[in-house]
């Protein structure tokens, strides 16, 4: 992954997206050579010289100010998670300390005992790459079609999903769980642009899947802390259910992630009738439910 080329077409794309009329600015003429706004349009909006604007969307954005980055992003339209990524390219491009530093070693204890006294809820504990770190019984159990081995160790949501025949089934709104994967796993790149592990995943989704590389090229990034997803489970059938993802403070670029569904709601009674058959699997609580190598973080 490029940085510099990651900057300029994330502008590219977001400048793509944005119409005159979207800006606030008169069309003249009907036959735009370019989709959404020009580069001088932005620069306008940015207040700073067309060169400059030219420039940084060359990928040099490196000695641009908060002020500048603030100004095009606003130019540009982006929402939060588009406007974090920004700075955050901005950051790798002028060789700048990440945001947070990576979680190291083992889960502790105490966020185990927590994701366990879980019990009602299915949970999981995942790094940015999408691995899958820890869950609890139910968590364990919804994501059962990941773990059919339990010794194959560590277990990836978006290797899975891309390359395992399974993983359409497994997610049938398909192309909107698709593309938050990979807006995940591009919002990650800008945030640690130099982990070898989430260079050589992406570099094997973008070989492997003409699906993944098709939506990596979009450029979109996201934020993912609360929403509703739907499975198609072996065992119980499809069932959606709301999630709530909470980052970890003690444990900087790791995120809890907890289900759950209305009671009363055909899904709730999925969700129990998932539970009754995490018992009657022996569904026990280990600390990934595949052995994982936590120095991988």
């Amino acid at each position: 992954m490029s940085t510099e080329s990651d900057i300029r077409e994330f502008l590219a794309s977001r400048r793509a997206k944005i119409t005159p009329q979207r800006a606030g600015l008169p069309a003249y003429g009907s036959n735009r050579r370019v989709k959404g706004l020009r580069r001088e349009e932005v620069a306008m909006l940015a207040g700073v010289s067309v060169d400059y604007y030219v420039r940084l969307e060359r990928g040099h954005i490196a000695g641009a100010s908060e002020e500048v980055l603030d100004a095009v992003a606003h130019a540009l339209q982006l929402d939060e998670a588009e406007r974090a990524h920004l700075y955050d390219l901005a950051r790798s491009a002028a060789k700048r300390p990440v945001r947070r530093k990576r979680a190291r070693g083992p889960l502790p204890d105490s966020v185990l005992r927590v994701l366990h006294s879980m019990t009602d809820s299915p949970a999981f504990i995942r790094n940015g790459r999408l691995d899958i770190l820890a869950t609890n019984p139910l968590g364990r159990a919804l994501y059962s079609p990941l773990f059919p081995d339990l010794a194959t160790g560590q277990v990836n949501i978006a290797r899975f999903q891309f390359l395992d025949p399974a993983g359409r089934d497994f997610f049938p709104d398909w192309e909107q769980s698709l593309n938050t994967t990979v807006s995940l796993l591009r919002t990650e790149a800008g945030r640690a642009p130099h982990d070898s592990e989430l260079t050589q995943l992406i570099g094997e989704l973008v070989t492997r899947s003409e699906e993944f590389r098709t939506a990596w090229a979009k450029h979109n990034v996201r934020l993912h802390h609360t929403g509703r997803k739907l499975f198609r489970h072996p065992a119980v059938g499809v069932i959606t259910l709301d999630f709530d993802a909470m980052e970890l403070p003690a444990q900087p670029g790791l995120t809890l992630t907890a289900y759950s569904a209305v009671p009363g709601t055909p899904d709730y009674e999925a969700l129990q009738l998932l539970a009754a058959w995490a018992a009657t699997e022996n569904a026990s609580p280990t600390s990934s439910s595949a052995p994982t190598d936590q120095q991988k973080r």
